[in-house]
């Protein structure tokens, strides 16, 4: 499970410490609450069928995945699946092939959800061996699913456009950029990340 609230605020506490921007913006727009979510195949399938459509359209492609599979929470159902069936609950040729990498790897047990390693950059390269799964999405299923407490999603677009205005600079940095600023901020760069979304919303209100 994700980062909880108190974890959330002890870390954010701790950075407040490290980097006197971060109590300002926490007095500013107070402690996020805790993105949560499940651990496991499902989840990641989740991931694979919402990708770049609107909440509304996945939820309705859930809805037809769930009703052509039985059950979304086992690989092999997918995998014996057509492709027809896929099809028909809405997903493309290309997410049907992402969803299959996914429950092949699941399936055989290439890839085991309950015992990824430890090391947070080989955790990064087993979710990444699923087609569909770039380093962003891995990176966010560590952080929701597993609360891995220092992950850092360098490349995201709030996170980077935050890191720019938290620290007062002139351009919004690039994920290099993003990634060095937030060197001193280990090991709490998760709570960041959750905080600059936050941050971001707040703001953008």
């Amino acid at each position: 499970m994700g980062l909880s609230a108190e974890q959330l605020k002890a870390s954010l506490d701790a950075l407040a410490a490290i980097e006197p921007v971060f109590a300002e913006a926490i007095a500013r727009a107070g402690y996020p609450e805790p993105r949560i979510r499940d651990r496991g195949y499902e989840t990641l399938l989740r991931t694979i069928v919402g990708q770049q459509v609107s909440v509304a359209a996945a939820n309705s492609m859930w809805t037809k995945l769930e009703a052509a599979l039985g059950n979304t929470s086992d690989p092999q159902k997918l995998l014996d699946a057509s492709d027809e069936q896929l099809r028909a609950a809405g997903l493309s040729r290309q997410k049907s092939g992402y969803a299959r990498s996914l429950a092949g790897l699941v399936a055989s047990g290439e890839l085991n959800l309950e015992h990824l390693p430890e090391d947070d950059e080989e955790a990064i390269a087993a979710l990444t061996q699923i087609k569909g799964i770039g380093r962003w999405s891995a990176e966010i299923y560590l952080l929701f699913a597993e609360g891995r407490p220092d992950i850092w999603p360098a490349g995201d677009q709030a996170v980077m456009r935050e890191v720019g205005t938290l620290l007062g600079l002139p351009e919004r940095p690039d994920e290099k950029q993003t990634r060095e600023l937030a060197e001193k901020w280990r090991p709490h760069r998760g709570a960041a990340a959750i905080f600059a979304w936050h941050h971001y919303k707040m703001v953008a209100i």
